[in-house]
């Protein structure tokens, strides 16, 4: 899960000018959550169960921003392999720029097993995939963690079905 990512990434990537890319695997995570002070206890127990992160991040020009169809060929490629598509959210920012955040889930029962934010802004494009087996509750711990972007909890914005 942690290993692939949509064939336009690769295709953006290209167009980037800059590019930073980690994993952290199970080992990774729990040296980090060992140092982690005792008062994010409920974040330290999600981390444990946790397989691996993984994140993507690319930036673009001053007047350049990801191409809007690969950036819709990445929508598409998590629907193509049967991801359930739980968020979007639109972040209207000045000058007619916006933020855009999709949040997929691959479900077992009630525990999620992967997970996958991508954030489109004008200047950059993120995207953080989680693996394990964490209740959705977790999932709002691990927000603003490993790079997984800290999206506002007090609405979902305009949510849909892809």
């Amino acid at each position: 899960m942690l290993e692939w990512t949509p064939p336009a990434l690769s295709q953006l990537s290209g167009q980037a000018v800059a590019k930073e890319s980690f994993t952290l695997d199970r080992t990774m995570l729990a040296a980090a959550a060992g140092l982690m002070p005792d008062s994010d206890a409920d974040l330290r127990q999600t981390v444990a169960k946790l397989d691996g992160v993984s994140v993507h991040i690319l930036r673009f020009t001053s007047d350049g921003q990801a191409d809007p169809s690969q950036v819709e060929a990445i929508r598409e490629a998590y629907h193509l392999r049967g991801w359930k598509h739980v968020l979007t959210s639109t972040n209207l920012g000045g000058a007619g720029h916006s933020d855009i955040t999709d949040v997929w889930l691959v479900m077992d029962g009630v525990n999620v097993r992967g997970g996958v934010v991508l954030v489109d802004s004008p200047k950059s494009l993120t995207l953080a995939t989680m693996a394990g087996n964490v209740s959705p509750v977790d999932l709002l711990h691990l927000r603003g963690h490993f790079g997984i972007p800290k999206f506002d909890s007090g609405g979902p914005g305009s949510a849909r079905d892809r």
